[in-house]
């Protein structure tokens, strides 16, 4: 019986050692995928935490404006951090315009993966830097101007934000038309080096249109800018454009200071100023585009989308502000209709 016993056991033991066998082994190969998939990705894993990514900027504002603070905390928010895994190389050209293409080699020299670039002439600048570093633009007319060939599929290495300035300027000349009763003659203050002659000629037949002189006051240095606002009023003009550039918008805060000596008003391109004190303002707000469009594009590049892939976008949100109390300073009654319109008055 004891035998008979041990021989019905036999089985059951043999059986328990192949599966103490297969555990073993499943454990073995378990082991073994653990250790190659640690050698496999432990590197990737590194660079993921080394990897820095270097970021141009040439930019008419200053490193410390309040839209580049907003667009590097949306960064931030994103991922970047600068000191962690960001570089910045930031020049701001402001006004010395005759430094840009200085600037541009500087940042093509430090090795940026991306340039942000504002302006048409910074823009051309930096294309003529490099032909391979992406180049985020912001400015105009970007097809216009011919900085791209396409704004669905752009070639070369630009792409960006594309504001469609000139139809703003001549719907800003418009505003003031209908804001200033009999006005007779009208002033526009140019950057000669952002605004062409044909864009300057529609200004033109636009006001002839309406039975209105139209004279043109041009800057081509920040520097240049008290006296081109001192010939305005010499021009017996009784408002003024400011058109769109970059450089202008950089000065708005000492044009808007130089213009209220005029006591005429002015309109601008950028709603910021009209909170700033300006008469009136028509146009994208530039803070908008560097917190929501750039930083999304920028991580596009960063995370290696061609340039081809990535539209040139328009300005959606255009925003017509009216100060009231600019207004009242002036003596101006702002007609029912405009504010009706407005997208902000300001009391």
């Amino acid at each position: 019986m004891a035998a008979r016993g041990n021989s019905l056991l036999r089985p059951r033991r043999e059986l328990s050692n192949d599966k103490v066998r297969q555990q073993n082994s499943m454990r073995r190969r378990q082991l073994i995928v653990l250790i190659i998939s640690a050698i496999v990705t432990r590197p990737f894993a590194a660079m993921a935490r080394q990897q820095t990514y270097r970021l141009g900027c040439l930019l008419a504002l200053p490193r410390d404006a309040p839209e580049n603070i907003a667009f590097f905390e949306e960064l931030r928010r994103r991922g970047f951090v600068e000191g962690q895994n960001l570089t910045v190389e930031y020049r701001a050209y402001r006004l010395r315009l005759d430094l840009i293409s200085q600037y541009a080699a500087e940042l093509v020299n430090a090795r940026a993966d991306v340039i942000i670039v504002s302006g048409d002439d910074a823009i051309r600048a930096a294309q003529q830097a490099t032909k391979t570093i992406p180049i985020l633009a912001i400015t105009g007319d970007m097809l216009g101007s011919g900085l791209v060939n396409s704004l669905v599929r752009p070639n070369g290495n630009t792409t960006g934000v594309s504001m469609l300035a000139p139809d703003f300027d001549r719907r800003r000349q418009h505003i003031l038309i209908e804001a200033v009763p009999g006005l007779r003659r009208i002033a526009a203050l140019v950057d000669v080096s952002y605004t062409t002659v044909g864009k300057l000629d529609a200004l033109q037949v636009a006001a002839r249109a309406r039975n209105i002189d139209l004279s043109v006051h041009q800057i081509a240095r920040g520097e240049e800018i008290p006296a081109a606002i001192e010939t305005v009023q010499a021009s017996g003009a009784r408002a003024l454009n400011v058109l769109s550039s970059p450089l202008l918008y950089a000065s708005r805060q000492l044009i808007v200071e130089c213009v209220a000596g005029l006591r005429v008003p002015a309109i601008y391109g950028w709603p910021e100023a009209a909170e700033e004190g300006g008469f009136a303002a028509f146009g994208p707000r530039l803070s908008q585009l560097y917190l929501q469009v750039i930083p999304r594009q920028l991580v596009q590049l960063f995370c290696g989308t061609k340039v081809s892939g990535i539209p040139v976008e328009q300005a959606i949100r255009i925003e017509l502000v009216i100060n009231l109390k600019t207004a009242e300073a002036l003596g101006l009654t702002v007609p029912p209709k405009l504010l009706a319109e407005a997208t902000k008055v300001i009391d």
